[in-house]
């Protein structure tokens, strides 16, 4: 059984550092572990929080509960047909280090998704995505164990509801399962996916084999562009893209282009179009902004950061004075990306 930590500080556990504490913690590292704590009489009662890297939540304040850690480890090959490698990883696994390995070890397509924080296991819970690619596009299955029976359930891709940073577990499922181990599905066929603008503009004019970058140069390209625009959570604290960029009507669309002609969007395969939100929180003055203690980063409007001494009180203050001025001039509604605890 795992050590049972009382008054455990979660500053360490969430990439805002918010100086949150919980009644009880107990660190995870395998299946046998995790259904003892199912069981634990000490915790029975209470309500659990299920951390992994802390980077898509907002603590607003100590937890009453117990915290388990999830530190779950393992990635490995587990099966390869003439298509595609199969590979597996454990829920605890760091994503970009995961994201890097399989590169070195000649099984490219997530390079894309190098450099988001987070966990392996976080990573279809919000259905990960950056520079034209979602997880969801090389998610296979995963396994998951419901706290409520402790019975172990796999999710294939259909059962995961994967939409927009979205997927069952942020919805019907939140909080009923704990995800142990994660598949993707990694194909032979591998092409490089740089049409992305900023990506783009990597590779424009370069000189490179056959025209067109390696997995591992497209790796190199988006670590670049995400340090030099998102600042780093061990050095200031945030969640990254902090609002969803929203997805509105083509009708509505119209309409606000007609008031907006330099508004930034991208029209999707089923006629919606995606609006850019840090280009919306920009035109209302916030870019670089603050709100008591809480602030907007000055080189990406997506952003919101703690400046040292915030709480999760001040950033979703922050969060909601951005949405009225925002719903104000555009009529647009922004989404919330990290869940609220």
């Amino acid at each position: 059984m795992s050590e049972l930590m009382t008054d455990y500080a979660l500053q360490a556990h969430n990439t805002f550092g918010f100086n949150a504490r919980a009644r009880y913690a107990q660190c995870i590292e395998n299946e046998a572990m995790l259904r003892a704590a199912l069981v634990d009489p000490r915790t029975a009662h209470l309500p659990r929080l299920v951390l992994g890297g802390g980077s898509n939540i907002v603590l607003t304040g100590d937890f009453a509960g117990v915290a388990w850690l999830i530190g779950i480890k393992g990635r490995h090959l587990t099966y390869e047909d003439e298509h595609a490698w199969f590979v597996e990883a454990g829920a605890g696994e760091n994503w970009h280090e995961f994201v890097a390995w399989t590169l070195d070890q000649g099984w490219p397509g997530l390079e894309n998704l190098a450099l988001i924080p987070g966990v392996v296991g976080a990573a279809p819970i919000q259905n990960i995505g950056a520079y034209g690619l979602e997880v969801a596009e090389y998610f296979v299955r995963l396994t998951a164990i419901e706290i409520a029976t402790g019975a172990t359930r796999v999710f294939d891709k259909g059962d995961c509801g994967f939409a927009y940073r979205d997927s069952f577990f942020k919805q019907q499922g939140r909080g009923r399962f704990v995800i142990i181990s994660v598949t993707f599905r990694l194909p032979k066929a591998w092409r490089p996916r740089c049409d992305y603008a900023e990506l783009a503009r990597q590779f424009s004019g370069a000189d490179l084999p056959c025209a067109k970058p390696a997995p591992h140069e497209i790796f190199q390209a988006v670590v670049a562009i995400r340090r030099a625009k998102l600042p780093d959570p061990a050095e200031i604290g945030n969640v990254g893209s902090f609002f969803k960029n929203p997805v509105i009507s083509a009708e509505e669309f119209d309409l606000l282009l007609a008031h907006e002609p330099n508004l930034v969007a991208y029209r999707q395969p089923d006629r919606r179009v995606k609006l850019a939100a840090g280009w919306l929180i920009e035109q209302c003055g916030w870019k670089g902004g603050r709100l008591g203690r809480a602030a907007v980063h000055a080189q990406h409007a997506l952003v919101l950061i703690n400046q040292g001494h915030a709480n999760g009180a001040d950033i979703l203050a922050l969060a909601g004075a951005i949405q009225r001025d925002v719903q104000a001039r555009f009529g647009v509604q922004l989404e919330l990306e990290p869940a609220v605890i």
